[in-house]
């Protein structure tokens, strides 16, 4: 057994270790972002990208003067604590770079650009507020009510709702498409301005939700569209990756 820690000389292993992090839930999201890591690796050198000595240095360099190793004997003080060999950490160094590499090549701004042309109405936003109650006999009476006296809204979300947003006059605030359970949102996003729509009914029927559109807002490429953009580029291609690969849990 391989001993990670001592706890008053009781050696726990990595067996252990493992069998905790699945059993905490925290073991496949680890897994998934490892293989995600490789899948950039080797996509990387498929498309010929290259990592020069100076890149690996300069990389290197930066961990340690992030971590306080400024000597060289601090660095392998630090390494075989770990039981990291120069080399493995040389090689973590190298496939850190084609990750980044590879990444800046696919979320390129070139590439966000076409996105963004040829997927705009995708990146629509609306902002809207809600009120949330946990009956419809209570949610039909509500929307009765705002139907006769819209302005009220905000008063009835702070007194009625049981949702967080309450406090704020039931304001979720910009949404994109695909913030909202599809049925709902394709309702809210071909609203006008200041309409209500709902009640609707929770998967299991405990709450009910009423919408108001507060604005609307055409597609543009701001600061978190394009941010969007570069999370579904990387997405998209690392998708495309696993593809091409077998990949067993074992």
């Amino acid at each position: 057994m391989t001993t990670i820690v001592k706890i008053d000389g009781d050696a726990i292993g990595v067996a252990e270790l493992m069998q905790t992090m699945k059993l905490t839930g925290q073991y496949e999201g680890l897994i998934e972002q490892f293989v995600r890591d490789k899948l950039a690796v080797r996509g990387a050198k498929k498309q010929g990208i290259q990592v020069s000595e100076a890149e690996i240095q300069e990389r290197a360099d930066q961990f340690r003067r992030v971590r306080g190793l400024h000597r060289s004997s601090d660095t392998n003080k630090y390494l075989d604590a770990m039981r990291v060999s120069l080399d493995e950490f040389e090689a973590f160094i190298v496939d850190s770079l084609y990750q980044e590499k590879v990444m800046q090549k696919v979320c390129s701004d070139q590439a966000v650009q076409a996105y963004f042309k040829m997927n705009s109405p995708r990146f629509d936003s609306i902002e809207v507020s809600h009120i949330v109650l946990d009956s419809e006999g209570k949610a039909k009476e509500m929307i009765s009510v705002l139907r006769d006296d819209p302005d009220s809204f905000d008063e009835m979300a702070r007194e009625h709702s049981i949702a967080d947003t309450r406090e704020h006059g039931g304001l979720i605030g910009k949404v994109l498409r695909g913030s909202l359970r599809s049925d709902v949102e394709a309702k809210v996003f071909n609203a006008a301005v200041g309409e209500l729509l709902g009640p609707f009914a929770s998967a299991d029927r405990s709450v009910f939700e009423i919408f108001r559109v507060n604005e609307k807002h055409p597609a543009k490429l701001d600061d978190d569209t394009i941010t969007e953009v570069r999370r579904l580029l990387r997405e998209d291609w690392l998708r495309a990756r696993a593809q091409e690969h077998v990949i067993e849990a074992c």
